[in-house]
């Protein structure tokens, strides 16, 4: 499991982490958490709520960009997810924030939306690092690796976030994916509250499953 570059890369000033992954797996409560960790360092953080198809993914995701202390960019429901980033990066630049988190589509079906944001990413920002996390609901199992197998064609992903492994030692499927994919894990979601997330550590969770 050690092909564990646990860090995040984000020495420019903007950086951007793009976060994706299907619906229901965490993946706006990760944006929160992972933004009050960015928080607490002193940086300024923007979050994108390009997940614009969704019923209350925008709603969820203002609610949690307040907890942690993050200012949100937003449109209306339905609108073009790529013209969100754009305003986003906009506000980034003029602020003078330190990083951006886009919230993505949750959807795979159609990967126009994902392909318009990484472009417009890599030309307002073409030299600013960048992460890409992937969510994945480490509960389930052989799932998440075709979930991983799927993304994995649309997108560079840097990093994995495990979800949902609160009380339970579960998640063992995530050996085989890194295994696969030689992608490393970056942080696991242990529970509901913005502090319950933690840097992966791959011997106390090979621990926690044996």
């Amino acid at each position: 499991l050690e092909v564990t570059d646990k860090e995040m890369h984000l020495n420019t000033k903007p950086s951007i982490i793009l976060v994706i992954g299907v619906n229901g797996v965490g993946k706006t409560t990760s944006i929160g958490k992972i933004a009050n960790r960015i928080r607490k360092d002193g940086k300024k953080v923007v979050v994108a709520a390009a997940d614009t198809f969704r019923a209350a993914a925008v709603e969820q995701l203002e609610i949690w960009a307040k907890r942690s202390g993050a200012e949100i960019v937003k449109r209306e429901e339905g609108v073009d997810p790529a013209s969100v980033v754009y305003d986003a990066i906009k506000k980034v630049k003029e602020e003078e924030a330190d990083v951006l988190i886009v919230d993505t589509a949750g959807r795979l079906h159609n990967k126009k939306y994902l392909m318009d944001e990484l472009n417009i990413i890599n030309k307002e920002m073409p030299d600013a690092d960048k992460e890409v996390l992937l969510v994945i609901d480490g509960t389930t199992g052989q799932n998440a690796i075709s979930q991983v197998k799927a993304f994995k064609k649309e997108a560079d992903i840097t990093g994995l976030v495990l979800t949902k492994l609160d009380g339970t030692a579960k998640g063992g499927a995530v050996i085989g994916i890194v295994e696969e994919n030689k992608i490393p894990v970056k942080f696991i979601g242990i529970g509901e509250q913005i502090d319950d997330m933690e840097v992966f550590n791959a011997e106390d969770f090979v621990k926690a499953i044996i």
